[in-house]
């Protein structure tokens, strides 16, 4: 049996939030739910999905607005909200005022690229610059300095009798810079946001270098290393934080049809973990499933998960809401303990 790594420190969930397109009421209202459960389990945070164009979360931060008011403690994330379909300055405003709304409880997590398909929607998200749009790192410093105050332009103060202005993004939430996490799934990008002081986000799928064995856990602990090294670097005094995100499934109180779905579920998903994927090479781990005891093993194997003490796991996408609630309950009961956490709040 493998020795058990640092106590878990930090425990949160990662969902999709799907929903019927006939009926989306239905789902979000699901995914409210589902927060609120995980605040009264105890969950340290709870990571949303962003989705656009599917029949999944479009607009996380107006359900973590919603969330926030039915909460008080859980803390709210996005994993990851894609730049390339937003304007970091509008951006800035609806995450600060979330912020402030919450109490100080959002965690931004980006990414950026070239959002996906954009061929064929290029032109009614971006009309007469889809050809010319940066969808570069420099989205990200953009945020993240409207998100620390530094100045938009020069003007502010009054303009006529009633109109007052400011010369940075309002509302200005303290404390929202240092909870802006980097979505990575690269060595470069680990290493650029710890030399850009950002949490990293790391997941179930990486991108290992043409030179690196397709040993997942290996090449996601040394994406780990390299960033706290970077992150080191550019803020000694400053936490590197770091989030791992796999699924995992426990079983210890699921129904047998349950557990059936559930086996069904991973045997479709394994094939594509045998195996660097596409001309990126790009390497998927393996979904976690069984009782927790049996999941925890696997875990303090894990490389990626020994250097970590946060977590975010991943809740299957399809699985019905009675499921994500035997799951949450089981991971918040069994085998969050059993990896060393303890509740908070």
């Amino acid at each position: 049996m493998p020795e058990p790594a640092q106590p878990l420190r930090r425990l949160g969930f990662l969902t999709i939030g799907l929903f019927h397109p006939d009926n989306p009421a239905a789902g979000h209202e699901s995914t409210l739910g589902i927060i609120e459960l995980g605040e009264e389990l105890g969950f340290d945070s709870a990571w949303l999905r962003h989705r656009h164009l599917q029949f999944g979360i479009s607009s996380p931060i107006a359900v973590m607005a919603a969330a926030s008011q039915r909460t008080k403690h859980i803390e709210l994330g996005t994993a990851v909200t894609p730049l390339g379909w937003e304007n970091p300055l509008r951006l800035a405003e609806d995450l600060a005022t979330v912020d402030v709304l919450s109490g100080g409880r959002i965690n931004p997590g980006v990414s950026v690229g070239t959002p996906m398909q954009y061929d064929t929607l290029k032109h009614a998200l971006y009309p007469g610059t889809a050809d010319v749009e940066d969808f570069s790192k420099t989205r990200v410093t953009r945020l993240a300095d409207f998100l620390s105050g530094t100045p938009v332009r020069e003007f502010s103060g009054k303009h006529g009798v009633v109109e007052e202005y400011s010369s940075r993004v309002e509302p200005h939430s303290p404390g929202l810079r240092e909870r802006l996490w980097y979505g990575a799934a690269s060595m470069d990008s680990a290493v650029w946001a710890g030399e850009h002081g950002l949490n990293f986000l790391t997941s179930s799928v990486i991108m290992p270098e043409p030179e690196q064995e397709p040993d997942f856990a290996a090449i996601q602990a040394e994406q780990i290393r390299r960033f706290r090294t970077a992150a080191a670097e550019h803020a000694p005094t400053a936490p590197a934080r770091v989030s791992q995100g796999l699924v995992v499934i426990p079983t210890d109180s699921a129904t047998d049809e349950q557990k059936r779905r559930y086996q069904a579920y991973v045997d479709e998903r394994t094939p594509r973990t045998q195996s660097p994927q596409g001309p990126r090479r790009m390497l998927f781990a393996q979904d976690l499933i069984g009782t927790s005891e049996e999941i925890a093993e696997q875990l303090w194997a894990h490389d990626g998960f020994r250097a970590v003490d946060e977590v975010a796991f991943a809740l299957p996408f399809s699985f019905e809401h009675e499921d994500y609630v035997q799951i949450l309950t089981d991971i918040a009961t069994r085998l969050g303990p059993t990896l060393g956490w303890s509740r908070t709040h």
